[in-house]
């Protein structure tokens, strides 16, 4: 070969090489560089309380938000995203039955930024706000709209009584009706009074007041609770019973019932506690379904709030599972209400603590007569949502959801009717055995 042939040669090598040298720089580039976050779903989840708008995206992003008027108008501005066929898709997301949204598109704005724009049917309060990844959710960019007078528990249960077919006669006898006894065998919590000091229940306690209660089915929205094994999801459960419950406790005179949430939506768990304060409660029953690492364990359970700790490893276990609702849900840890802080407080300096204890014992010496008690005793843990200061209140683990056999139980309509009317019996039998005693004006202001 040549001298001239080999220079050719060197020079083309040497081309070769920078190139190749230049490709891998690229590449190089290409993986070192950041890639913009994805949207990966949207679910809107109405309800008269407010709506809230949850989008799913794979890294963090940021964003600004504004409201605009004439037409009434939420924009949210989010940068760094690209504009995929999932918020293509968001104008379908939103039904025509949403009392606060009439409309939610979105699309590119200017470069590197897509905008939401979300068509209001009243005036709003928004709460615009990021959660970081919990559970099976990643990051979550959420729009909360809240109606710019926000809805009072009290006035609404007022309402809804009011459109009631059946008068509440708050003067007359609380007529408790008799609970219907137990299959042999199994014991109805009526054996012997729950307090030494009174009475054995006869059906004939005198009330001459209003009685109300307020069941809070567990979890909702954003947050499923546990799932069982078929599929079955304890916040679709909880509600269905308590709707059941809510149903055989107003056929009572003198009894009315609010519900924490009356849909498939989030109630943060001091919201919950907020309400029924609101609404004067006598008592507070939260309704859940209970899920273990096993799926052998089975049984229902009922819980008070502990004042020394929890009653065992098992409820300890628990009571931090439900507490996380929260976080699965979502809660804006922006907004402090300074209402929720008087009325989170400790449960030791009220008498309730005695009176929750009564409570839990007639509804489990009842829950005993339709299902197995995955233990014979009340117990007790920390649960948030158990911590109004001045209302008796339970948790009820229903069953196990976790458990195979007793998830087809709860998914079937019969037993979720079972359950309540054994929920009824434990409630009254509380009633008649410890009528509640007139309001106090400090009861009142709450």
């Amino acid at each position: 070969m040549s001298d001239k042939s080999l220079r050719s040669l060197g020079r083309r090598r040497l081309l070769h090489f920078a190139g190749a040298s230049l490709a891998l720089s690229v590449t190089s580039l290409a993986l070192a560089a950041p890639r913009n976050p994805s949207i990966l779903a949207v679910r809107v989840w109405p309800a008269a309380d407010y709506t809230r708008v949850t989008l799913e995206h794979d890294a963090p992003v940021k964003f600004t938000h504004f409201t605009v008027e004439n037409p009434d108008r939420l924009v949210v501005d989010i940068e760094g995203i690209e504009f995929n066929k999932v918020l293509e898709s968001l104008s379908g997301k939103v039904s025509d039955s949403d009392p606060y949204i009439k409309l939610l598109r979105a699309g590119r704005f200017k470069p590197g930024v897509v905008r939401l724009v979300m068509e209001l049917k009243t005036r709003v309060a928004p709460q615009v706000f990021t959660l970081a990844p919990v559970g099976e959710y990643g990051h979550r960019l959420v729009l909360d709209v809240y109606p710019e007078n926000p809805v009072d528990p009290l006035l609404a249960l007022l309402e809804e009584q009011s459109r009631s077919d059946r008068p509440l006669r708050e003067a007359e006898e609380l007529k408790l009706e008799e609970p219907p006894k137990s299959p042999p065998g199994k014991s109805s919590g009526t054996d012997k009074p729950s307090d030494p000091g009174k009475p054995s229940g006869t059906g004939k306690s005198r009330v001459n007041r209003l009685i109300t209660i307020t069941l809070d089915p567990g979890h909702g929205g954003e947050d499923p609770g546990a799932v069982g094994q078929g599929g079955t999801y304890e916040k679709i459960v909880t509600l269905a019973i308590a709707r059941r419950l809510k149903a055989k406790l107003e056929r009572q005179a003198n009894v009315r019932v609010a519900l924490t949430r009356d849909g498939d939506f989030f109630v943060p768990l001091g919201t919950r506690v907020q309400k029924a304060r609101r609404v004067q409660s006598d008592l507070f029953v939260s309704i859940h379904a209970d899920a273990w690492i096993k799926p052998e364990a089975r049984g229902s359970s009922v819980f008070i709030l502990s004042e020394k700790g929890a009653s065992s490893t098992a409820a300890r276990w628990l009571a931090q599972k439900e507490n996380d609702a929260d976080l699965v849900g979502g809660v804006n840890l922006n907004v402090k209400d300074p209402f929720l802080a008087r009325t989170l407080l400790d449960l030791s300096q009220t008498a309730t603590s005695a009176d929750s204890m009564r409570l839990a014992k007639a509804v489990l010496g009842e829950l005993g007569g339709i299902n197995r008690l995955h233990k014979t005793n009340v117990e007790q843990a920390g649960f948030a949502v158990l911590k109004a200061p001045d209302i008796p209140s339970i948790l009820v683990e229903t069953a196990f959801i976790s458990n195979p056999e007793e998830e087809r139980k709860l998914a079937d309509e019969r037993y979720q009717d079972q359950m309540a009317e054994a929920l009824v019996r434990g409630v009254l039998q509380y009633l008649e055995q410890n009528p509640p005693p007139a309001k106090s004006p400090m009861a009142r202001l709450g």
